[in-house]
């Protein structure tokens, strides 16, 4: 590719994003999916104009898109917040994860397209996304709410989750020889995580004294450099790029320069975060898609009953009524971010070729479903009997939220 038609590809496809992304975001559905659907439509899969011929030739863009994405999930996460949210909370997000990553797990063999592949439509089930959560939140103007920052915390639990399960995916998707070797192969991301953790916890100072500069253009250049630096020293250890990407963010998110960071970052994320969705998008055949419509309706069935089982356990737990219990599995429903970045794992590694258009149409419909559930979900209370969220008949009403509209 020229260096002329690399930058009219990448021109068309951050405008293509956008246009179709702005079309869309006035019938009220999130970026990520139609930063797919824009990927699709101008990809070489299907009839018209297609930016690139291989979606390949811009890999290096989407890995940055990747980089920036995770950096910014591991920025977000803080062991304070889940420190402070107690038993309960840990309970909460355990609840979540056992029935959506069991649930996914289950379904995943059930396909009988392989145990690689069975782990990363687990994955891919059982891990909602953090960026349209937390956007929901916002738009519907409950995060104020009882039930949000329980929300909330089960998003930073499965943040957690999320760091962990690469870890030892990671070795999985490989093709590790043998036990011993996957052994030591997840050793070694294990070892990485608890050297970047404790970085993390306790070289806040050594980190804000690094990044001290009152200068936001030499801090955004630092902060870039060290986010890159670390996905690529995770990848040559054997280890995701996405681990090191998030753990450098938690490392830098518990610094003084977190703040600066963080409103430095967005801009980055936004604009490589699209780009990754969209290159994602380019690499869908809908060929493929059509072979997996019956799987992605079922999983989308079978995730609706587990976080509406999910956040009926979790308002139970902490003493909230039916429309919290609603509204909790209705808010973490939808899934994107980490669902793709495993699909994407799952093409490199040479996986079944059905995981990958599986993962874009499951994504795609929650990310339609989900919205529009949370905007009505005082409409569809009756999804939960009272009797499986209240732990006896005297829970009074005044515990039931009230419905924001």
């Amino acid at each position: 590719m020229s260096s002329g038609h690399a930058l009219l590809a990448v021109g068309g496809a951050f405008l293509a994003a956008g246009v179709i992304a702005r079309a869309g975001a006035r019938i009220g559905l999130p970026t990520i999916p139609l930063f797919m659907l824009a990927g699709f439509v101008f990809g070489p899969n299907t009839p018209g104009l297609s930016l690139v011929d291989d979606p390949k030739e811009l890999g290096v863009l989407a890995g940055l898109g990747l980089v920036f994405l995770l950096f910014y999930l591991g920025l977000e996460f803080s062991l304070d917040d889940l420190a402070k949210g107690g038993r309960k909370l840990v309970w909460s997000g355990l609840i979540y994860l056992i029935l959506n990553i069991g649930g996914g797990l289950a379904f995943g063999f059930l396909l009988g397209w392989g145990t690689r592949e069975a782990l990363v439509i687990a994955g891919a089930i059982g891990i909602s996304s953090s960026a349209i959560v937390t956007k929901l939140l916002l738009e519907s103007r409950r995060m104020n709410n009882p039930e949000s920052r329980l929300i909330m915390g089960i998003i930073v639990i499965e943040d957690l989750f999320l760091a962990l399960y690469l870890a030892l995916l990671q070795p999985v998707l490989s093709g590790a020889g043998s036990f011993g070797s996957a052994v030591a192969d997840f050793g070694k991301a294990f070892a990485f995580l608890i050297v970047m953790a404790a970085l993390a916890r306790w070289g806040g100072r050594v980190v804000s004294k690094l990044f001290g500069s009152a200068d936001d253009e030499l801090l955004t250049v630092c902060f870039v450099g060290v986010a890159v630096m670390g996905a690529a020293v995770a990848e040559e250890v054997g280890v995701s790029d996405a681990i090191g990407a998030f753990m450098v963010g938690m490392m830098l998110g518990g610094s003084k320069v977190a703040p600066r960071i963080h409103k430095l970052v967005l801009p980055l994320r936004d604009a490589f975060g699209a780009l990754f969705f969209f290159i994602f998008g380019l690499s869908i055949d809908p060929n493929a898609v059509g072979s997996v419509v019956v799987p992605v309706l079922i999983a989308v069935a079978l995730t609706i009953v587990l976080n509406l089982g999910a956040g009926a356990l979790a308002a139970r737990l902490h003493g909230f009524g039916r429309q919290a219990g609603v509204n909790i599995g209705l808010t973490v429903l939808t899934r994107g971010e980490f669902s793709l970045v495993l699909a994407a794992m799952a093409t490199a590694a040479g996986l079944d070729s059905r995981v990958a258009p599986f993962v874009a149409g499951y994504v795609l419909l929650l990310a339609v479903i989900g919205p529009v559930a949370v905007i009505r979900s005082e409409k569809l209370t009756w999804l939960l009997p009272a009797s499986i969220v209240r732990k006896n008949s005297t829970t009074r009403d005044r515990e039931e939220p009230a419905p924001v509209t």
